[in-house]
């Protein structure tokens, strides 16, 4: 019988969310489950993604976007540009779902998409709503709403300084 696949929210203001999403990722494909990451709003040329791309092919990594400076560094024009490549991503992460692409889809940065406009909240609801039963989403970002927040099984809020806390919202 599988497993009911969770969906996991690493938030807050504080650093290594993506760092604990990629250790999840790590512990997925060393139990032989398929594992692509998406990232969103960080650029194309970080450390992270260069060092993250040594992980496949047992981890897929994907950007879409073509500036080398993360999406709050640039200027307008420079934004709208790049808002379609973002578009490119998440529909990209939409067929992932519909296909059964992966077992392990790691959205980073996705929440941000709510923040700076660039997708609604309805949008990131529908896209959860929509997940097969099996796949695991987890997400990352600075922020998530309420709406959000109720269809997590897991959210770990990552505070600025040494403290950071974690709860199970279901049980499983």
């Amino acid at each position: 019988m599988e497993q009911r696949g969770l969906i996991r929210i690493f938030c807050g203001e504080g650093r290594g969310k993506t760092s604990a999403a990629v250790g999840c990722a790590i512990r997925a494909a060393g139990r032989g489950r398929q594992v692509a990451i998406i990232q969103f709003l960080k650029g194309k040329d970080t450390g992270e993604n260069a060092f993250m791309k040594r992980l496949e092919p047992e981890i897929k990594v994907f950007s879409f976007e073509k500036s080398s400076e993360s999406f709050k560094d640039l200027d307008e024009e420079r934004r709208a540009e790049e808002v379609q490549n973002i578009m490119n991503g998440i529909n990209f992460a939409r067929k992932v779902l519909t296909t059964g692409g992966c077992d392990v889809l790691i959205l980073d940065e996705f929440l941000g998409l709510v923040d700076t406009g660039i997708i609604c909240v309805d949008e990131l609801v529908s896209l959860l709503n929509n997940k097969p039963e099996q796949a695991e989403i987890i997400l990352t970002g600075i922020n998530a709403g309420p709406e959000i927040y109720e269809l997590a099984d897991d959210v770990t809020l990552f505070l600025t300084g040494d403290m950071n806390q974690s709860g199970r919202k279901k049980s499983i």
